[in-house]
């Protein structure tokens, strides 16, 4: 087992939301909302650093953040009983298949 499950696996223990771990609409929407929340928040505070310049609490701030966006994307994952390494392991072949085929830039989900 490595890092990424065994973080997800103890994701379990502070899950506290409607429907947790129950891979119904319930647990899946509230995580979703959730990583979506989260995301703005990292955008909020990469904007305060571009405003009001880069330092360190800055920094630190914008690390916590990216941290509850790893709680979420674990809960979301494990809602749909998927592992993170596997998940992982997709996006890794996703893109390195759009790197050999030169396709890395631009966009849609079929490149």
């Amino acid at each position: 087992m490595n890092g990424f499950d065994e973080y997800q696996i103890w994701s379990r223990t502070t899950a506290f939301y409607p429907g947790a771990g129950s891979g119904r609409l319930a647990g899946l929407s509230y995580t979703a909302l959730g990583l979506a929340g989260e995301a703005g928040e990292i955008a909020n505070k990469v904007k305060k650093l571009v405003r009001d310049g880069d330092d360190a609490d800055r920094r630190n701030e914008l690390i916590h953040e990216i941290g509850d966006v790893l709680w979420y994307a674990a809960r979301i994952a494990d809602e749909l009983s998927f592992s993170l390494s596997d998940l992982a392991a997709l996006n890794r072949a996703k893109l390195e298949s759009r790197a050999q085929r030169g396709v890395l830039g631009g966009s849609g989900d079929d490149r």
